[in-house]
Order: structure tokens, then C-alpha cells, then sequence
């Protein structure tokens, strides 16, 4: 399969990638979040080629994710806005920023908090059940096919189980570990 056509797999995460999956997508989708909303303040921020930031721009535009809003008649001039499916890209950000601050801050420490504007308190952001409220754990969860695969195995599933937990490659390398 060619990365255009990435789309086309019954998988969200592909259909995700195939507009958000490039290097520079998720750098400008965080300048829009970050207040830089106009092509000059997110090349400025990016040192992006004026080419590949218009392209980038034009496709999350088309895509549904930002929308371009005119400041300026005369000469005409526009910024770029998220729409509610750009909105929704947060927790993806987030989840980018927690992972990155984990494993590639560098010595200076993090160089963004997260701050809830209700209490002022810095966050780190956790995944909660929504039904037990639970803090969600890796090993705690698992998956099964959904609608768009009614009657299919999700990939790497073994047999018509209800549900494959998602480290169990991990038990499966750690196994094979042991035996040796």
C-alpha cells in the first residue's frame, strides 16, 4: 500500500495519520493552538519554506480542520482557526506532549506546562474511564472489532476472541525471552 492510500484502511488511526501524519501537520495544528494564527507568525515560528507551509495549510483547510478567516480587506489577508474537528485534535496534542515530556525533555526540564485555567494548577493530563472512572492503564484494556469490521479479526488477533489487550505482544516477546 502507498502512503496515499493510506486512507482507505478500515483503521483510524490511518484515516488519522493521512491528514495529521506528516512531520510539519502537528507542529502547525500546535501554533493555531498555541494563538499563532496567520501564515507569517507560523512560518516565523516554524522556518517553514513559504511552499510546503501553504500546501500544509491548504490541505488541513480542505481536510476540515482549520478554516481560513479573513482579518483584512484591503489587501486581503487571512488566519487560520481551528473548526471543531481541529478542536478535537487536543487530546492528540496533549497525549504528544505528555509522551514528549517523558522521554525527550532535556536537561532544562519540560518547555511547556499544561495549566487548567479553572484552579491555575499545572496538569498532567491522564486517560480516565468514563463509566468507573478509573484511571486507564495499558493493561487494563483491550480491543475488539467494531462496526466496520462486523465479522472480521482485528490484525494479529489469534482466534474469535472477544478482545485482544494490547500488551499482549509484549507478553508474547517476553515469553519467548524466558524460553531462551
Amino acid at each position: 500500500m502507498r502512503w496515499k492510500q493510506i486512507d482507505t484502511m478500515t483503521c483510524s488511526i490511518a484515516r488519522t495519520l493521512s491528514i495529521v501524519g506528516d512531520r510539519w501537520t502537528m507542529l502547525i495544528v500546535r501554533d493555531v493552538f498555541l494563538g499563532i494564527r496567520r501564515f507569517e507568525g507560523i512560518q516565523r515560528d516554524l522556518r517553514l519554506s513559504p511552499h510546503r507551509l501553504s500546501d500544509r495549510l491548504r490541505k488541513l483547510v480542505r481536510k476540515g480542520v482549520l478554516r481560513r478567516v479573513a482579518y483584512e480587506k484591503r489587501p486581503p489577508r487571512f488566519e487560520y482557526r481551528l473548526t471543531e474537528k481541529g478542536i478535537d485534535l487536543y487530546p492528540l496534542i496533549v497525549a504528544m506532549i505528555g509522551w514528549g515530556d517523558r522521554w525527550m525533555a532535556g536537561s532544562h526540564g519540560v518547555p511547556v506546562e499544561l495549566v487548567h485555567r479553572p484552579c491555575g494548577h499545572s496538569i498532567k493530563p491522564q486517560l480516565i474511564c468514563p463509566t468507573c472512572k478509573s484511571k486507564i492503564e495499558v493493561r487494563d484494556m483491550s480491543a475488539r472489532p467494531g462496526s466496520a469490521l462486523k465479522g472480521r479479526r482485528l490484525p494479529g488477533q489469534q482466534s474469535s476472541e472477544a478482545g485482544t489487550t494490547f500488551h499482549e505482544e509484549e507478553e508474547r516477546r517476553d515469553d519467548s525471552k524466558a524460553q531462551l
